[in-house]
């Protein structure tokens, strides 16, 4: 009898506390009222006959999806959306009395309002181009003007695929391939002009020292390069035959 009390007694403690996770806020309440100060993390005493405690994770949550999304031309975008988000832990008591721990359909519909909203001001080509960026963004602050004040924070919307209709992704694919060729195209031609350019310069640089030099060869500059060159031929001890005109040696035998 004794062993029956004290099992008796366990288990109603254990079923009298809950385990606050990191991450989480516990919140109790009685008779529909909250009693007490929401409890961030450890063990939460309760009575098990007339209250509960519900526990709502304050980290960051992933919220993904697939939506269609309207383009300015009018056509159907299909993008798998990831929203993160948090609840700010200073108002889960406001978020359980008006919401519910439902509050997913709230940012569900909310982001469809908004991307709706957003994506229609853009072109289909927008949406898979880098002004993705600019809608995520726009998208999240207008999800935040509605969902701030009531508790939650968009931190951001990403668009991790985007599904363009058939025709239109190759039509997209041909001009980025025709831009890229046009680039390549652009650059093969600054490298032939600035090739042909150092080739002038080379050419210029030639003509020019051929025109000092023979704008320095005068018959008096020859005439003594002649005799520097005979007296050099003097000082060799080697016998030499050689004819000259005065002017210019020729060497015809050692």
């Amino acid at each position: 009898m004794k062993a029956l009390l004290i099992l008796a007694v366990a288990s109603l403690s254990l079923s009298s506390c809950a385990i606050i996770r990191p991450g989480q806020i516990g919140v109790k309440t009685r008779f529909g009222q909250f009693k007490g100060e929401p409890k961030n993390g450890g063990i939460m005493w309760y009575n098990p006959f007339i209250a509960s405690v519900e526990r709502v994770p304050i980290r960051t949550i992933n919220r993904e999806l697939t939506i269609d999304l309207p383009s300015k031309e009018g056509l159907t975008i299909r993008s798998d959306i990831s929203i993160l988000y948090h609840i700010e832990p200073t108002a889960v008591k406001k978020i359980i009395a008006e919401i519910g721990t439902d509050y997913d359909k709230i940012i569900t519909s909310v982001f469809r309002s908004a991307s709706a909203d957003v994506c229609a001001n853009y072109f289909a080509k927008d949406m898979h181009s880098g002004r993705r960026d600019n809608i995520e963004r726009e998208i999240a602050q207008k999800m935040n003007g509605y969902l701030k004040d009531r508790g939650f924070t968009i931190e951001s919307v990403l668009l991790k695929s985007i599904t363009l209709p058939q025709g239109l992704a190759r039509a997209i694919e041909d001009k980025l391939e025709a831009e890229q060729q046009a680039q390549r195209m652009e650059f093969v031609l600054i490298t032939e002009e600035k090739e042909a350019q150092r080739k002038r310069i080379e050419a210029e640089g030639t003509r020019n020292a051929q025109k000092i030099l023979s704008d320095g060869l005068t018959p008096e500059i020859l005439k003594l390069r002649s005799i520097e060159v005979l007296r050099e031929l003097a000082k060799s001890p080697n016998s030499k035959v050689i004819v000259t005109d005065g002017k210019s040696p020729m060497i015809l035998a050692e």
